[in-house]
């Protein structure tokens, strides 16, 4: 069986994130490919691109207008039971004889069969335990008769009686039961304090698809994971402590991610993770499918503002003109495109709106900030939402204990941002010499990254 590897970005996924979870876990499979080709003895690895939350609306967009499959929606990168669970399972029929449930154990190795009925859903377990007391029940009845001088006939009898029934009387259905998709470290809990050394996996309808012992949960395995477009813990997904980070992929500064073991840190100051994914593909001589090269176009696009971002390098732009080529289109109208996928501001609710694009940062002083970004061609439309979009920061700001809240209202026409700033505004004020207490406009900023974090972070 393969060994599934998670690609996934940060908390509030942009479509950079999931562009790149998308084009790095293609680029890693058709690599697997390869080696296995040249290998076939070697490990075979699946990488599964995963995101920590909902698609950013031009995401979704592109991936439905080019038919990509969007990553697969995850919150937590733990061991779970599937993980462990041994399958398929060998089950007995609640019908059957005892003596064909031990026949079945000693064939199969096991020491425990699952029981089910007629329709074969779950109704217990079995265990060569059970079966053995009921032996040796049989024997201490035997003891006991030998002091009167011992039958040897009706003691075989009893014990051919007693293997000669069926399952069902034997059937323990106080068993605990797991979904495949519980957290391992839970079920581990709950198996530990159980009567039984086993555990059922059950799936929807009722069936059971695996059984867990408690020396499987023994030494817990722990997740691969590769990071895309971040190297933060307080970014990444919850257990990511429990998890081995195989990889990281990134353009942000250097975070807090600590390994066991040295791995690949992909690092470049450029514009996006997308173009580190597509300089990827080059170097390894992978052709990008048209779908693939449309979805990491369009994170480029939006994290460079159709480079007009001071992140934007010449770097971006080569990789801008290699996959606007792949697709056939016009680079600056494409970006566009994938801007105007975003919706109508207006009718956006505000928690979208301030939060889909947002990130904490520690402060050096201990204190955390929260730094919002949504880019728009309708910036002064979305201005006659002020007044709804403070009170939310407001409330964001006292929930979570930040510093302050900073939201960048990026007008991608005019290149610049209004800052709407809740909080403890000194900093803000200290670091760009204005007053926040009102909205600004901040002419020439575009990047959140550059222009904005780095200076609050150094200050």
């Amino acid at each position: 069986m393969a060994t599934p590897v998670l690609v996934v970005g940060h908390k509030n996924p942009d479509n950079d994130s999931i562009a790149a979870a998308i084009g790095y876990a293609y680029l890693k499979n058709e690599l697997m490919k390869r080696t296995l080709a040249d290998d076939p003895s070697q490990e075979e690895m699946v990488y599964i691109p995963c995101r920590l939350g909902p698609l950013p609306e031009e995401s979704e967009a592109i991936l439905d207008e080019y038919g990509v499959e969007p990553p697969l929606l995850i919150s937590n990168v733990s061991a779970r039971v599937k993980d462990v669970m041994s399958s398929p399972v060998i089950s007995v029929s609640a019908d059957a004889a005892v003596i064909e449930a031990g026949r079945l154990l000693r064939k199969h190795n096991v020491r425990a069969l699952v029981v089910t009925d007629e329709q074969g859903k779950y109704q217990g377990l079995i265990t060569t335990r059970m079966i053995a007391e009921r032996y040796i029940s049989a024997m201490d009845k035997a003891s006991e008769e030998s002091a009167e001088g011992l039958d040897k006939e009706a003691v075989a009898q009893d014990l051919l009686d007693s293997l000669t029934q069926t399952v069902s009387t034997l059937t323990d259905t106080d068993v605990l039961t797991l979904s495949e998709g519980d957290l391992l470290r839970d079920a581990t809990d709950d198996l530990l304090s159980s009567t039984l050394r086993e555990a059922v996996v059950l799936d929807d309808q009722g069936y059971a698809i695996g059984i867990v012992t408690r020396s499987d949960v023994t030494i817990p395995p722990r997740r691969n994971v590769i990071l895309v477009d971040h190297n933060e813990s307080s970014q990444a997904a919850d257990g990511i402590d429990e998890a081995v980070v195989c990889e990281i992929i990134d353009h942000h500064r250097i975070g807090d991610i600590s390994t066991v073991q040295p791995i690949r840190f992909l690092n470049i100051p450029v514009g996006s993770s997308a173009t580190i994914v597509t300089m990827q593909f080059k170097e390894y001589n992978v052709e990008i499918p048209k779908p693939i090269a449309a979805v990491l176009l369009s994170a480029i696009m939006t994290d460079t503002v159709i480079l007009k971002s001071p992140t934007a390098t010449d770097v971006d732009q080569a990789q801008v003109e290699y996959l606007a080529g792949i697709i056939g289109v016009d680079p600056r109208e494409f970006g566009m495109h994938v801007f105007e996928c975003r919706g109508g501001d207006l009718d956006m609710d505000v928690k979208t709106l301030c939060t889909a694009d947002s990130k904490e940062f520690k402060l050096p002083d201990g204190g955390t900030i929260l730094i919002g970004q949504h880019e728009t061609v309708t910036l002064q439309a979305l201005m006659n939402r002020e007044e709804e979009i403070r009170s939310f920061l407001k409330d964001l700001r006292d929930l979570n204990n930040y510093e302050f809240v900073l939201l960048l209202l990026t007008d991608i026409i005019e290149e610049g941002s209004t800052f709407i700033v809740e909080g403890d505004r000194h900093k803000v004020d200290r670091v760009f010499g204005i007053d926040s207490s009102k909205a600004c406009w901040m002419p020439g900023v575009l990047s959140r990254k550059k222009q904005v974090a780095a200076p609050l972070l150094d200050a």
